[in-house]
């Protein structure tokens, strides 16, 4: 593990606020914080219970402008603010500002790595920091690091299960023989689905995490983003289809591949006691590799502390 380090946290939603919750006991400080109003930062490390609390009560982090946080004297910044597609903006010139730097940076967000997966590599190639992003990919399993540790070269694909709101709608549909709309609602109400759940159930998140991968297995070869993907979504899986399905021993998941060629995301038919099976709102990656067979990942892919663990291994893997 590395010696404890300064970050500085842009985003104040789940992952941005379990991070300032979590660095303490991680042996990290957090420097500054901001969500997109306001900031706060301290040079000796911000009281990040007043923070949270100031956040939750008022709205706001702090009381200085957000650029506070991105100038504030950091050694690693974590980029936690919504993922936007496209220009992935403003998650991109965060990054790019830091790495001008020469700071580390550690992405929750997907934009940078999903949309101009090439831009960050040159931006890091001429930098002193390093680029890490663990938690835009499942949550709080090791996939990005796992394939590290293979070495992408010796990583042939991988495919999942990689969107807890579709997973926990298809499982519910076949638990109940409840039809979509009804499960949907009900996701909402329990906080598994947002409001406006179409990034989910239309398989973008799912496609921009194997995008990821891919871009990761390609070793910069090739440079994906979410328009070389072919994606279907869950909106149109019929609560028969499941029945269907399940008659003949298997069940349906919105499961995603990625290999160097490609990437795809739909409703695939699966053996009900298959690895790919998971309920609720787990994920599972499996990767294929060369030298050591199938290696299945599972775990939640989703959530606060969750994800801002991925984010604290990755601030613990810097130099």
């Amino acid at each position: 593990m590395s010696d404890g380090k300064r970050l500085a946290v842009l985003g104040a939603g789940a992952v941005g606020s379990s991070v300032v919750d979590l660095a303490v006991e991680y042996g990290h400080s957090v420097v500054a914080f901001a969500d997109s109003s306001s900031a706060v930062t301290a040079a000796d490390g911000i009281d990040a219970d007043s923070a949270l609390d100031r956040k939750s009560s008022d709205g706001v982090v702090g009381d200085d402008d957000p650029d506070a946080a991105l100038s504030a004297d950091y050694d690693v910044l974590v980029e936690a603010t919504p993922t936007t597609l496209g220009d992935a903006e403003p998650g991109f010139s965060h990054l790019e500002t830091a790495l001008e730097r020469d700071r580390h940076v550690v992405l929750a967000n997907k934009g940078p790595v999903a949309e101009r997966y090439a831009d960050v590599r040159e931006l890091e190639r001429e930098s002193a920091g390093e680029v890490r992003f663990e938690a835009t990919v499942g949550g709080a399993i090791p996939i990005i690091s796992t394939v590290e540790d293979l070495s992408p070269s010796h990583v042939t694909a991988a495919r999942g299960v990689l969107n807890g709101t579709a997973n926990f709608i298809l499982s519910r549909m076949a638990a109940e023989g409840i039809d979509y709309e009804h499960v949907l609602a009900e996701a909402q109400d329990l906080g598994v689905a947002e409001a406006d759940p179409t990034f989910d159930v239309e398989g973008t998140d799912a496609a921009l995490k194997c995008v990821i991968l891919a871009n990761v297995l390609s070793e910069g070869e090739r440079e994906f983003t979410l328009s070389d993907a072919d994606v279907e979504g869950i909106t149109n899986v019929p609560g028969s289809a499941l029945e269907l399905a399940a008659e003949d021993g298997r069940t349906i998941r919105l499961v995603g591949e990625a290999t160097r060629d490609g990437i795809r995301v739909g409703p695939r038919l699966v053996p009900q006691n298959a690895a790919l099976a998971v309920t609720g709102t787990r994920n599972i990656v499996q990767l294929e590799t060369t030298h050591a067979g199938q290696l299945n990942l599972s775990g939640r892919g989703a959530g606060g502390p969750e994800t801002a663990s991925a984010v604290l291994g990755d601030v613990g893997r810097l130099d």
